[in-house]
């Protein structure tokens, strides 16, 4: 689970392409886009930064991006939907670099957003830069969950229990798993050289999710908004180090 310096380094520039990717896709964000034109927005990108995209063909997903719309929570596949304004569209890419992984998320608005959405991406937003910093050698993956799921269930949101975070780097999903939920000081020891993708899914209204009929996508029970973003993040002697970040050059 361990990586070393170099690794990271690598980890770390995949995690930039990420991060290219999402603010790509989100600066092409408008009503009347197909969630397909996004997909290929990814991949003109990523294939011009020299990465392969992570998602395509991994357990037979069709695409390179996840889209989930509304009450989509993750693993959307890109069709032919046509974006409306007020939409709310998570969107998560993952690509390989070099043989290393990076992975990321973020929930976006087309046009104005009601005032509702808003907060559940806010919130969301808050509950993952709180898991992040308890992201630090010596902690436990417990403390990560716990500090997510107090900070949503404290706003009136629900976590999604079914799907969690995870270990990533020569592989896009490693251990441990890092739920969005938990006890502190239990789980798995957090140990330098460790890289965690921190991905809290937020629901309006209640956890339960379905799969529908594609297989993939995954929406809300009761038909509630959800937010999804994610952080690829490596922890060291320091703290935790946000490896998806857009970086100056």
């Amino acid at each position: 689970m361990r990586k070393s310096a170099a690794e990271v380094q690598v980890i770390r520039a995949a995690g930039e392409v990420v991060a290219e990717v999402l603010a790509h896709v989100g600066g092409s964000l408008r009503a009347g886009i197909t969630v397909a034109t996004l997909d290929r927005v990814a991949v003109q990108v990523a294939l011009s930064r020299g990465v392969t995209p992570a998602f395509r063909g991994y357990r037979g997903f069709p695409a390179s991006l996840c889209i989930s719309v509304n009450d989509g929570v993750v693993h959307g596949v890109p069709g032919e939907r046509v974006l409306t304004e007020g939409d709310l569209v998570s969107v998560d890419f993952a690509c390989f670099k070099d043989g290393f992984c990076a992975d990321g998320a973020e929930t976006f608005f087309v046009g104005q957003a009601s005032s509702a959405a808003l907060r559940l991406v806010s919130v969301t937003r808050e509950a993952l830069w709180a898991g992040i910093a308890q992201a630090r050698a010596g902690g436990r993956v417990g403390d990560i969950g716990a500090a997510i799921q107090r900070h949503v269930e404290a706003a009136g949101f629900s976590v999604v229990r079914t799907l969690v975070g995870h270990g990533v780097g020569r592989e896009l999903h490693e251990e441990p798993q890092v739920p969005n939920f938990g006890v502190a000081g239990t789980g798995t020891r957090l140990e330098p050289g460790m890289v965690l993708a921190i991905e809290p899914m937020v629901n309006l209204g209640r956890a339960d999710v379905l799969v529908q009929s594609d297989g993939w996508s995954v929406v809300t029970k009761d038909g509630s908004l959800s937010a999804h973003i994610e952080h690829t993040v490596a922890i060291t002697v320091e703290g935790a180090e946000v490896l998806t970040l857009l970086r100056r050059r």
